[in-house]
């Protein structure tokens, strides 16, 4: 898409909601700190929510056992950062770093090899069938929850924050915590990647195309169905990534902690326009930026803020705000 053709209007959503937010909040700090914790969050989800971006968007298929891969990789990551305990504790924030980041790594490689067997055995046979889909994916999900019960135990498990992650800096006595100005630079590495690898390069044409047109590509003599389960296993590795991001967020993990977030995400995926990746980063944004503001203005209301957000766009774009696969 040229530059000259972007849509800009839905880009103004964002900076719009927190300016109609700033003289509701009372102070320019109050605002400040509620604002880059609502891009923080906002970043969290969209993380979970380009993985199944890609499987809901360019593969056409409703996987909502993609909750199991985000409770997986918190899971592993769990047990990566306690075998660490040396270097979580420290208060140097490389020797944190060192620990973190090797535990995402981990989290994705296992996320992404799960969800490799969970495509083969468990998507590939329904294909095209969108009822079906819902039912087994569940179903796989209700599975994996046990699983990881049996590996983990039932209970929740806490997952503190590094030492040096703790706290928070103070800007213009605004209260920002660490954690979050490191969600927020995970998740634009993760929006430049996707976005560079889709927009960029051969293998984002490729998928793109085939999307489009699967027998034209598949002539020319590429495996599409093989790039189709790359984009899996790619999705469910991003949904581990965001499972460590969001329990370290949360720092404490149940078994069902992905069910719990499926709900956000399927909202941020549909106010987005389904298979766009910048679509998937502004409804996570405000998504995000909705939750907390609604949280400290009105708590009683906290629940409904991300579906009374999506209702308000889908009134003004009923396929979400750069929809990308109403065509198929």
């Amino acid at each position: 898409m040229k530059t000259s053709d972007l849509d800009w209007k839905p880009l103004a959503l964002v900076p719009v909601l927190a300016l109609i937010a700033l003289p509701l909040t009372g102070s320019l700090s109050t605002w400040l700190t509620l604002t880059v914790a609502g891009l923080a969050m906002g970043m969290i989800i969209f993380i979970i929510a380009s993985g199944l971006t890609l499987i809901f968007g360019l593969m056409d298929v409703l996987n909502f056992g993609h909750g199991v891969f985000i409770a997986l990789g918190a899971f592993v990551a769990s047990s990566v950062l306690g075998l660490m305990g040396d270097w979580t504790g420290s208060g140097e924030l490389w020797r944190n770093l060192v620990a973190v980041f090797p535990a995402m790594l981990v989290a994705m490689l296992v996320a992404g090899a799960v969800g490799l067997a969970f495509e083969r055995f468990i998507v590939r046979p329904v294909y095209g069938q969108h009822l079906k889909q819902i039912l087994i994916t569940m179903g796989g999900m209700i599975i994996g929850e046990e699983l990881i019960k049996v590996i983990w135990g039932p209970a929740q498990i806490p997952l503190p924050l590094p030492e040096a992650l703790r706290g928070s800096v103070f800007v213009a006595d605004a209260a920002i915590s660490k954690y979050r100005l490191l969600a927020v630079a995970v998740g634009l590495v993760v929006f430049g990647l996707l976005a560079w690898t889709l927009g960029r390069t051969k293998i984002g044409l490729l998928i793109r195309a085939g999307v489009q047109d699967r027998e034209m590509v598949e002539s020319l003599g590429y495996r599409i169905g093989r790039l189709f389960v790359g984009v899996f296993v790619v999705g469910s590795a991003l949904a581990g990534l965001g499972g460590v991001m969001w329990g370290l967020f949360q720092q404490n993990l149940i078994p069902q902690m992905g069910a719990q977030v499926n709900v956000l995400i399927f909202i941020v995926i549909i106010i987005g326009g389904l298979g766009s990746t910048g679509g998937a980063l502004i409804g996570a944004l405000l998504v995000g930026l909705m939750t907390n503001y609604i949280g400290f203005l009105v708590p009683t209301l906290t629940q409904f803020a991300s579906i009374f957000l999506m209702v308000a766009v889908l009134l003004w774009r009923p396929q979400g705000v750069y929809p990308v696969a109403s065509s198929r």
